[in-house]
Formats: C-alpha cells, structure tokens, sequence
C-alpha cells in the first residue's frame, strides 16, 4: 500500500472499465488522481466513486487537453504519472476499409495518444513515469482489425521512441498491452446471450480460460507507475492470460 504517496496522476478514459480501474487502484495507494473523459455525467459519477478529480474532455480535442493540464496546474499541482487509456476501435475487412474509419482510430489512438503526452511535458516533473495503453493487437493479427492493429502498434513504437527522448529526465516510459478484459465496452449494444457467446469464444483461446478483469489490467499499470519498475522504460507489458506467448489452449 501506499506505493503513490504523495505523487500526482492523470488518467485518460477513467469513465469505467481499465481508467475507472487504475483510478480506484492508485487513490487506494495514495495518489491524487485526475480522470477525463468525453460522457460528462459517467465521468463525475465514475470519479466520485474511485475519490478522483473528474475533467470532462476529449483527447482528440487540444483544446479539451488544455484544460486538464490547466486544471491540474492552476490546483498548485504538477505530474508524477500519466495514463494514456482513452482508445476506441473498429472492425472492417480490408476492402471494406472507409477514411472514416481510419480517421475515427487513429485520431484517437495515435493523435490522441501523441497529444496527450506532448502537452503533458511541460508539467511532468523529472522522475515521473508515463504508462501507454495498447493492446495485444499490436503485434497479433485478426481478421478485421488491421486498422486498430496498426494503431496500437503505433502506440509500442511510441514507447519506444519517447523512453529514449526522454531518459535525460529520468522518465520512463512503458506500455501495458491488455488481451481480451471484460470491460463495459466489450459487446456494447448486444444482448446479454449473444455477450455471452462471444466472451465464451474468445475465452476458450486463452490458456487461463478465462477474460481478464480490469482491476487485473490496473495492477499491471500501477507497477509500470510505482517505484517498483524503477529500472524498466520502454518496455511492454502483456496481460492476456497467456494468448500471446502460449497460443490458443484448444
């Protein structure tokens, strides 16, 4: 416990599954959290429950990036942790490919994410460890997803390329790549027999049979933030049960 004391953190996309998650998990160790995302009313109600400050925003938007970095700098505070967890997806076979597709992905994924860090800099103190989040997709393959895929590896590469810019401050730089999470996004829209059917699919390819939680994702992340992965930048972290590296177990 306590592995945050005293230390400051945003979180983007802290409405509910892996934010809300990572949010609850690093008040419990002590840190004064700021969450955004774009639904206001989820977001409040979201914070109140994990003890965070809640700033309305889209990460798409710079000028919506602005103002978290201005509220957190006008409360006196400067950053210690940085979460990049806003992501949005979308499936469609190559020859069905649109630019709206491309768009709406990589807007948020790749520009967001690039953004996200970037206006961050000016408050982030020396020391401080910035955790991205991608996917297993970044380097796995699905029919149907080579845009998101691509947008998620775009995010390791980002890992990459800022732990070495970044190093002259001590800032580390990491990404937590979460396999199938059973999180409210998952099946949005469907109903409860055909969400069923399909995490019962997708669970029969992992080794530990089973769809990771978020709080599990959260752990993940808090040891890429916290002093315990105080020798470990640009790396990535997989938590997926085992798909990755062991294949599918039937």
């Amino acid at each position: 416990m306590n592995q945050l004391d005293n230390k400051v953190a945003v979180i983007t996309g802290g409405s509910s599954g892996i934010g809300l998650a990572t949010a609850r998990r690093f008040v419990e160790e002590g840190a004064v959290v700021y969450v955004t995302g774009r639904r206001e009313e989820e977001l409040a109600a979201a914070a109140s429950k994990a003890g965070a400050i809640a700033v309305p925003g889209d990460v798409s938007d710079p000028a919506d990036l602005d103002r978290l970095y201005d509220t957190v700098r006008s409360d006196g505070r400067r950053i210690d942790v940085l979460v990049t967890n806003v992501g949005t997806g979308g499936a469609a076979r190559l020859e069905d490919v649109t630019d709206e597709l491309i768009d709406r992905i990589f807007d948020v994924n790749v520009k967001g994410t690039l953004k996200t860090v970037q206006k961050a800099l000016p408050l982030l103190n020396d020391g401080a460890s910035i955790v991205l989040v991608g996917s297993v997709s970044g380097s796995t393959s699905a029919p149907g997803f080579s845009v998101y895929g691509a947008s998620k590896a775009a995010v390791r590469s980002f890992a990459r390329g800022w732990a070495n810019e970044l190093k002259g401050r001590n800032i580390r730089v990491n990404t937590v790549a979460p396999g199938t999470t059973d999180t409210p996004g998952i099946g949005a829209g469907a109903d409860a027999d055909t969400r069923r059917a399909f995490m019962a699919n997708l669970e029969a390819r992992v080794p530990l049979g089973r769809w990771g939680r978020p709080e599990e994702q959260a752990d993940a992340i808090l040891f890429l933030a916290s002093d315990q992965s105080s020798y470990i930048t640009g790396f990535e972290l997989v938590v997926d049960g085992g798909a990755t590296q062991l294949g599918p177990f039937v």
